[in-house]
This record gives C-alpha cells, structure tokens and sequence, in this order.
C-alpha cells in the first residue's frame, strides 16, 4: 500500500494572498521544503485575489486554486471581505479558504468563521515557527484531507 501522499497527480494549487514581502518569501520557502509539490499563485491585494479567482482580465488563464491562504490584513478590499465575496460566489465556495494572518483577535477569529472560513491559523512571529507551521498545514491538507475535485470553467 503506498503513502498517502504519494497519488498526488499534479502539484496542489495554491492561491496566496498577501501583501507583506517577508510572509510571501518565507511561505514560499516553506512549500520548498514540504513534501508535497505546490503551483503556488502570489496576489498582493483582495481585488487581485477575487480577480484571479474569477479569471478575469490578466488572470483568464490562471489555473483554478485546490485551496486559497488568506491574510485579512491587505490593502483596499480586506481579507475578510475577499472571504464574502469568495463563499458568496456559487462558483468559487468549494473552494477552502484558510486565514493565515498576524491577528489572534477572537473578533477576527469568529468573523472570519461566520465567512465561512475552513480554518483559522495565526502567522508565528519567528521565521523557524513560521515555517513549521505552513508545513504542517501543508501535510494536513494536502495529505490527510479530502479537497473537492477540480471544477473547470471556460
């Protein structure tokens, strides 16, 4: 019987969004030195972000996310209401959505809950902590979670 995370076909599409630099260096770090093999996509702001997920303008041939990290903190539309609009579009709600953010404010926490988001992980201040975090996050999803299949749209 083989590993769990050896039937993986095709790498896990990833959609981050995140403004900071330093988090979007040390995220793309991490997923280089995880297990699983990753596409990942960088946007640096929330209309970027619903830009790319729905394929419009720039993005029209962006491949279709297996799973989006959202900051909450990022300029213009926020992330919270990238998370609205996202599971409020019949289209992209299957879509998981995890918070990766600064915030451990249990307002924040609920909010983000009540948007319907899968899970909730605050970003560690130590670049090591950072790291471990975003691949054990990584195994969990990519190798222990059922994603739903890929909807492809024209």
């Amino acid at each position: 019987m083989s590993e769990s995370h050896t039937f993986q076909a095709e790498p896990a599409r990833i959609l981050l969004v995140e403004d900071n630099p330093g988090d979007v260096r040390l995220t793309k770090e991490a997923f280089e030195q995880g297990q699983i093999e990753t596409d990942l996509h960088v946007v640096s702001n929330g209309s970027e972000a619903l830009s790319f997920l729905s394929r419009d303008g720039e993005y029209t041939d962006v491949p279709r996310p297996d799973l989006v990290l959202l900051d909450l903190n990022l300029p213009g539309k926020d992330g919270e209401n990238v998370l609205e609009e996202l599971k409020d579009d019949p289209t992209l709600r299957s879509i998981p959505v995890i918070v990766l953010t600064s915030s451990s404010a249990d307002e924040d926490i609920a909010r983000s809950y009540e948007r319907h988001a899968n899970a909730y992980l605050t970003k560690p201040v130590d670049p090591d902590e950072f790291s471990q975090t975003v691949r054990a996050f990584e195994q969990f999803w990519f190798s222990v979670v059922r994603l739903p299949p890929a909807e492809e749209t024209s």
